[in-house]
């Protein structure tokens, strides 16, 4: 069975995360993020405007991400967003809950 390429309810609480994770190399454009999540998981995971765009907006009003104007490739304006330093501290934490509440999961769903 082919996995459905709606927004998974799984990516509610990952989300967050995954925006995090997207920033971690450089700044990136909305766009940008979604499109790196989508292509990062396959397209098993795509990210909506609706979704994306209040959590870049939490996640700024947190002080995890920065936003300045610039220039796309294709020379449009966009928004770009960078990670902070607590952002970088951010991601640790998230990743590290992630990675044992997955664990936790897996011995259940997928006993040997």
């Amino acid at each position: 069975m082919k996995p459905s390429k709606r927004s998974s309810p799984l990516l509610h609480g990952t989300l967050e995360a995954l925006v995090m994770k997207s920033l971690a190399n450089g700044p990136r454009h909305g766009y940008a993020i979604g499109r790196w999540i989508e292509d990062g998981t396959g397209d098993v995971i795509q990210v909506e405007e609706g979704s994306l765009y209040p959590a870049l907006y939490r996640m700024e009003a947190r002080g995890w991400i920065e936003a300045e104007w610039g220039q796309t490739e294709t020379n449009r304006r966009a928004k770009f967003y960078r990670l902070t330093k607590e952002g970088r501290r951010r991601l640790t934490v998230e990743t590290e809950q992630w990675a044992a509440f997955s664990a936790a999961i897996s011995r259940v769903l997928l006993p040997a």
